[in-house]
């Protein structure tokens, strides 16, 4: 697998501090999971987080603190573990989150839904395309991240394999057509919706609810 397309080093700081709201974590994780490069990075961010724990002077802990901490862990604790077994084409960063069933949004495109938490509306989801399909030309009203999961596709700004993270705002618009070979099947997270352009795009609008 060759991945040539990543988070930038701002991203993967984020992820790696753990301020990276969840919904876009989600889609981060799925790549770095399969990025040996990017693992690399984030691993090095943490270790220079470490460090500068390690080097920050004590603080004093409020009276009571430890045992208010120990009595919430009691409180909090988990249930045992379900197994969960991923599906094919279901990544095992979605194990935490109910997803939904693969329904039809158009010709060769299919949608799953994830509950993702996320504070600014930013939706998870997974979508699958035919190979030799294309989506109508369009834009986006706020930020998409996507990560490649199988299969690849093209647009104006390259071709994006398995394992690819494609970042796209509302400065970009595009064509992305399906290589032939395997169906294409993605992680999203998307804020905002995608706005279709041309009498095609127009037309198809209502029932693509993205």
């Amino acid at each position: 697998m060759t991945i040539t397309h990543h988070p930038g080093d701002e991203i993967l700081a984020a992820f790696a501090s753990g301020t990276l709201d969840e919904a876009r974590s989600v889609v981060v994780a799925a790549h770095v999971s399969l990025c040996a490069h990017c693992r690399a990075t984030v691993a090095t961010f943490e270790q220079f987080a470490g460090a500068l724990v390690e080097r920050a002077s004590p603080a004093a802990l409020r009276p009571g603190a430890l045992d208010a901490a120990l009595s919430r862990i009691d409180a909090d604790a988990p249930a045992a573990p379900v197994a969960w077994e991923a599906e094919p084409d279901c990544p095992l960063v979605l194990a935490p989150y109910p997803v939904g069933k693969w329904r039809w949004i158009g010709p060769g495109l299919y949608w799953r839904g994830a509950d993702v938490p996320s504070g600014d509306g930013t939706r998870v989801f997974m979508l699958k395309a035919a190979a030799g399909s294309s989506m109508p030309h369009h834009g986006h009203s706020g930020i998409e991240w996507t990560c490649v999961l199988q299969g690849a596709f093209r647009h104006d700004l390259g071709r994006y394999g398995p394992g690819d993270f494609d970042e796209a705002d509302d400065s970009v618009d595009h064509t992305p057509f399906v290589e032939e070979g395997d169906p294409c099947i993605c992680l999203v997270a998307m804020q905002g919706n995608l706005q279709l352009r041309g009498l095609v795009g127009r037309l198809l609008q209502p029932f693509v609810r993205l």
